[in-house]
């Protein structure tokens, strides 16, 4: 069985997430962030203003999802993090892209180069 064939073939959950939405999970998996941080993270990949219209609406589906925890850090400030759900549908993402784009070993060893230049 090629590598490509044993990654998990589905994204789960996360089939069901905007990008836009699974964007926000990917910069919640670096380390929990409050709004205008996640706000910046976005605006800095879009090269483009991200508006509160846009971001608030989607951080509350996600913690609806139960994707994403809230916590306030005072009283104007929410603290944002990924939950194990959202680490989950972080990792079947990735392991849905990486099934689609390993194809022989040579692709595999570019994504294993990937990762090691980031740890």
């Amino acid at each position: 069985m090629s590598e490509a064939q044993t990654i998990e073939s589905s994204p789960g959950v996360a089939k069901d997430l905007t990008a836009f939405q699974q964007n926000i999970l990917v910069i919640l998996a670096e380390e929990p962030r409050y709004g205008l941080a996640i706000k910046r993270e976005l605006e800095s990949y879009y090269s483009d203003e991200v508006n509160h219209g846009r971001l608030y609406p989607n951080l509350d589906d996600l913690v609806e999802m139960e994707l994403v925890e809230k916590s306030e850090l005072d009283k104007r400030t929410n603290q944002y993090s990924l939950t194990e759900d959202g680490k989950k549908a972080v990792l079947d993402q990735l392991g849905w892209e990486f099934s689609k784009l390993v194809t022989g070993g040579d692709r595999a060893d570019e994504l294993h180069d990937l990762v090691d230049d980031q740890a």
